[in-house]
C-alpha cells in the first residue's frame, strides 16, 4: 500500500484514494493499448482462423442472438470477433477502451459501429443489447472491477439476453512491461471459472454452460488453459 494512500485514509479519504488508483490503472491500460494497437492488429486480427473451438462457440452464440437484436463485441480490440459474428448474420457493434484500437477496428470493419467505452460504466441505456460477446475482455480488470463490469453487462442486456465470456484460467496476476516490442504497463488477471460463475449469478445471470480447453500451440497463443461461459439474463 502506498504512503499516499495511507495519508488520506482518515475522514473517508480512503475510498477517494482507491477510486483515484483505479482510474490511474485504467488510464495505464488505455494508454498501453493505444501504443500497441498496430502490433496487436498485426498479431491477433486473424487469430480466429487458427482456433476452431472458438469459432464453433461463436457460431453457437450467433445462432442464439441472430434474430434477437443488436449484439456488442465488448473489449473488441481490432474487431475480429465482431466481424465473425456479422458474417454469421448477427447485427453487431464493437466497443473498446482504447481509442487507437477503435480506430484500427474501424479501418478493418468499415461501416460497423465501433466506439470507445468502459465496460465498468457503459454509456448505454438499460436493456439495449440482445447479446454480449466478451472474449478476453476482462483480462486486465482486478476482481472488484470484474464484478462491476458483470453488473453493467446485466444492466444493458435485454431480458433473455445472452452473454458469452472467455478468460484465462488460474489464480495469478502477471504484469507485462513489453508487448511485441511496445512499452506497456498491463496487469493480466487469471480467474477460476467457479469464481466468475458466482459473480455472474450475483449480477443476476443464469449459467447455461461452462467449457474449458487446453491452449493451442505457442505459435498461436499464450500457453494458458481457457474457459468459456454461456450465460443468460433471466426474464
Amino acid at each position: 500500500m502506498s504512503s499516499g494512500f495511507r495519508a488520506v485514509r482518515k475522514s473517508g479519504g480512503a475510498e477517494i484514494a482507491k477510486d483515484e488508483m483505479i482510474d490511474q490503472k485504467i488510464g495505464e491500460v488505455q494508454a498501453s493499448y493505444d501504443r500497441v494497437a498496430e502490433e496487436y492488429v498485426r498479431h491477433l486480427a486473424d487469430e480466429l482462423r487458427h482456433k476452431p473451438f472458438d469459432r464453433e462457440l461463436l457460431e453457437r452464440f450467433a445462432k442464439t442472438v441472430r434474430d434477437a437484436g443488436p449484439v456488442c463485441d465488448l473489449g473488441c480490440g481490432p474487431g475480429h470477433v465482431a466481424r465473425f459474428l456479422k458474417e454469421h448474420g448477427v447485427t453487431v457493434c464493437g466497443m473498446d477502451l482504447s481509442p487507437a484500437m477503435v480506430e484500427q477496428a474501424r479501418k478493418l470493419n468499415p461501416g460497423m459501429e465501433i466506439r470507445v467505452g468502459d465496460m465498468r460504466a457503459l454509456d448505454v441505456p438499460d436493456e439495449s443489447w440482445a447479446g454480449i460477446a466478451a472474449f478476453y475482455a476482462i483480462v486486465n480488470l482486478p476482481p472488484d472491477e470484474v464484478r462491476q463490469a458483470l453488473r453493467e453487462m446485466w444492466r444493458v442486456l435485454r431480458p433473455g439476453g445472452r452473454l458469452l465470456m472467455s478468460f484465462h484460467i488460474g489464480d495469478e496476476m502477471t504484469h507485462v512491461d513489453d508487448l511485441w516490442g511496445c512499452a506497456v504497463s498491463l496487469d493480466f488477471y487469471f480467474f477460476r471459472p467457479q469464481w466468475i460463475e458466482a459473480g455472474m449469478r450475483s449480477a443476476g445471470f443464469e449459467i447455461e454452460r461452462v467449457l474449458e480447453r487446453e491452449p493451442y500451440s505457442p505459435e498461436i497463443e499464450y500457453q494458458s488453459r481457457r474457459a468459456y461461459i454461456f450465460a443468460r439474463k433471466s426474464g
